[in-house]
Formats: structure tokens, C-alpha cells, sequence
């Protein structure tokens, strides 16, 4: 009678997880499906706390709490699939000096209770950081839901299938020419794994691997600026393109070989792109000039398809938002702007103390903006007026963006990982 009321009391559990895990989004990559922070899960809290636990469903040690040592940045965010969290670390052991190469790891935690389910060491690459300070673990993972691909700046990517094996394992060439650090996260695409390694103003490229096998399927060399950010997949009348914002310009490519469709002169640098409309907006995240740009065009497009300009954005290291029909920037000092997507014309601008400038923002289909970091969240209602909905905080504050999947958020802290629910 024992063994089937255990029986019995599991298949109540999985009942009660299984309608809201098969309806759940993944959250594959960084900022999400679309690489834009948009989620469509419904009923994310909107309060937590961590001093009384309230919607805290668990909170885990992060490889680097768990040893005498010292971590990297680890500015790499949490992907989610199904029931897996997936989450990249590199950490100093006690005996080893911050000159050497750290540990890279890659650990799964089970999202139901954060249990973790494995934690696999990732082989360091050829590149021994001098300047640390975009550090080791900035890219964030991406999976397939067969197997996760990492990127670690020691100049190593990497696959490793559910179980916690490593699949195959590639050095970037080139790495000596890397001006500071690896920050752009991989991303797939109709069967591609793609990897934009621009490794300063002369020598960049843009490549495609083959997910299972990780031989190269092409590379194409990039000659106009670089970039420290993540490239967007969108969709322009039936074709895809792959949006880039580098050095020098902003650039509509071809992402089955890399070829450039468009390109406006911008300056880019960390922020990667948003798309809405038909329409992209961008700006350097290093300080200067935000610009919107039509998407539908061909070659220089700066003189007809450029619908806006704003003259200064100051330096803010996340990446933007759109919410029905307005943009939303973060910037120092803490500094929230809402702009009018058609016009350019500023509705407010407004400080959340506390705020992460370096955490990009959620947007869900309530729209609520959740400006989410293991630190201090803020959570605003879109629209032209400021309406400030909620404000919560994690008390382990890093520069790591939020995940959103199955109705919880999940942050990654410097010292652990948080799951926050209704509870």
C-alpha cells in the first residue's frame, strides 16, 4: 500500500506540472525566441522578495558559491527548455591566480525545484584573457532542445547534449585579435549554428556550423566595424534577415551566408537591435545617437529609409524594448526613457534607483516591461505615462538578464540562481 500511495502522490505531482509545462515558451537564447526580450507567458508575478521568501519558489548555489573561489563576471544569461535550466559560469579556484584560465562550467538545474542535475566542465580555449574585464562566461547559451552550444571567451565553443556530455568542441580562430573580450552570444537558424566573432576593426567574421557535428558550413569575413553584440533573426516580406549593429553602421545580412542585404552608417557597439513594424531600432550603448531604420531596403539606406534620430542616449549596456508602439531605453544613471516608436518624440524620462543598466528587459503580452535582474526589478506598465507597477528585490545583484518560462522567472545572480512564481 506504501509503494502505491507514492505512486499515487507522483502522478498527482506530474498532473499538477504537466498542463502548464506543455503549454510553457522556451526560453532558448538570450533575450528569448525572438533575441528581443518579447515573451508570451501569462501570469508572471509581478512581487517577490527574497528577505521573506514571498513568490520565491528556490534559490540555488551557483558553481563558484560552492568552492573557495573567485568568479568571473559571468554576465551570460539563463536559457530555458521544458523542464532544464541551463546556465554558463567561469570561476578562479582558490590555488589558481586570476592570470591563469578559470574553471568554465555549464550546469543544468531542474526548473520545478532548482534541483541541479548536472555540472559539466567545458575545456578552456587557446585565449588567456590580459584585460578582464568583459571576462570569460559573457556569452549566453543557446539550445536546440537536443543539445545546448556555449561559447566561453577563452575562444572555445562547444556542444553538450542533455545528458551533460560534450558533443564536440571547436577553437575560433583568430583569437589573438580580439580587442577585449568574446561577448556575443551564439544563435541558431534553420539548422545553422551561427557565430558572429568580430574580433576588432580589420578582421571579423560571421560563422555557420553544422549543430551535430560542428564542421564549419561557411564563413563570410567582415570588413565594415565590429561589434561586442548579439545578432537578431527577423522576418521582412517572407525573407529572413539577421540584424547587426556594428562599429561603424547598422546591417540587414542574409543569414544563410552572410551577405549584406542593407546597411546605414550608425555607430553600435553592445546593444543589439529591436525590431517592430517593419521599422529597427538601435543605438551604440557606449553613448550617442539612437536611430530608427525601415528594414525593407537595399545597399545605403541611410539617406531614404532612416525615419528618426535621437541626439544623445547616454551609455547603458542592455539592450532596448518595444511595448505597444513605444520604445523603452535604459541608460546611466539609472535612467528610464520612453520614446513614441512613430515619431521619436520622448513621452517621459524617468530614475529607478537601483536599476541594473547592464539586465535587458522582458516584455510580456500584459504589457508589462520587466526591468529583472537578481538585484532590483522594476516592473512598469507600457504606455506614454510612467505607471510603475511593482518593485522587487533579489539582493545578489549582477549584470545577467532574466528568463522567462511555464509562468516563472529566473535569475542569475553572482552567487546563485532564483526561480520566482505565484505561489
Amino acid at each position: 500500500m506504501a509503494f502505491h500511495g507514492r505512486l499515487a502522490l507522483a502522478l498527482v505531482v506530474g498532473l499538477l506540472w504537466m498542463p502548464s509545462h506543455v503549454h510553457a515558451e522556451n526560453w532558448p537564447s538570450f533575450r528569448g525566441p525572438t533575441g528581443m526580450g518579447l515573451s508570451q507567458e501569462k501570469g508572471l508575478p509581478l512581487t517577490w522578495n527574497a528577505a521573506d521568501g514571498s513568490n520565491v519558489l528556490w534559490k540555488s548555489p551557483l558553481p563558484a558559491t560552492l568552492v573557495d573561489g573567485k568568479p568571473d563576471h559571468n554576465q551570460s544569461s539563463p536559457i530555458v527548455w521544458q523542464d532544464r535550466v541551463f546556465v554558463t559560469t567561469a570561476y578562479w579556484p582558490a590555488d589558481r591566480k586570476q592570470e591563469e584560465q578559470p574553471e568554465q562550467r555549464l550546469t543544468c538545474y531542474r526548473l520545478i525545484d532548482g534541483e541541479q542535475l548536472w555540472d559539466t566542465a567545458i575545456p578552456t580555449g587557446p585565449w588567456t584573457l590580459s584585460d578582464r574585464r568583459g571576462g570569460y562566461a559573457a556569452p549566453t547559451p543557446v539550445t536546440d532542445g537536443e543539445r545546448v552550444y556555449v561559447l566561453f571567451g577563452s575562444s572555445l565553443l562547444a556542444a553538450v547534449d542533455f545528458a551533460g556530455k560534450i558533443v564536440w568542441q571547436q577553437e575560433l580562430a583568430d583569437w589573438q585579435a580580439f580587442d577585449v573580450a568574446i561577448a556575443s552570444s551564439p544563435i541558431l537558424h534553420r539548422g545553422q549554428l551561427l557565430v558572429l566573432a568580430d574580433r576588432n576593426q580589420k578582421k571579423s567574421s560571421l560563422t555557420a556550423y553544422d549543430p551535430a557535428t560542428g564542421k564549419q558550413l561557411w564563413e563570410q569575413k567582415r570588413t565594415t566595424g565590429f561589434t561586442h553584440t548579439t545578432p537578431v533573426i527577423v522576418e521582412v516580406a517572407g525573407r529572413a534577415q539577421l540584424l547587426v549593429t556594428a562599429s561603424s553602421e547598422l546591417q540587414g545580412l542574409d543569414p544563410a551566408n552572410g551577405e549584406k542585404l542593407w546597411w546605414c552608417k550608425t555607430p553600435g557597439d553592445v546593444t543589439s537591435p529591436v525590431f517592430a513594424d517593419g521599422l529597427i531600432y538601435t543605438d551604440s550603448g557606449r553613448g550617442g545617437p539612437g536611430i530608427l531604420v525601415a528594414a525593407d531596403g537595399q545597399g545605403d539606406v541611410a539617406a531614404t529609409h532612416v525615419k528618426w534620430k535621437l541626439d544623445q542616449i547616454p551609455e547603458g549596456l542592455s539592450s532596448p524594448a518595444i511595448a505597444a508602439g513605444h520604445l523603452y531605453r535604459l541608460h546611466n544613471p539609472g535612467v528610464l526613457k520612453c520614446v513614441n516608436l512613430a515619431t521619436g518624440t520622448e513621452q517621459y524620462a524617468t530614475r529607478l534607483n537601483g536599476v541594473s543598466v547592464s539586465s535587458s528587459p522582458i516584455v510580456t503580452p500584459d504589457g508589462r516591461l520587466y526591468f529583472a535582474s537578481a538585484g532590483k526589478t522594476f516592473v512598469v506598465q507600457s504606455g506614454p505615462k510612467y505607471e510603475l507597477l511593482a518593485t522587487n528585490d533579489l539582493g545578489d545583484a549582477s549584470s545577467s538578464s532574466a528568463a522567462a518560462s511555464n509562468g516563472r522567472l529566473i535569475f542569475k545572480g553572482k552567487k546563485y540562481l532564483f526561480c520566482v512564481g505565484q505561489k
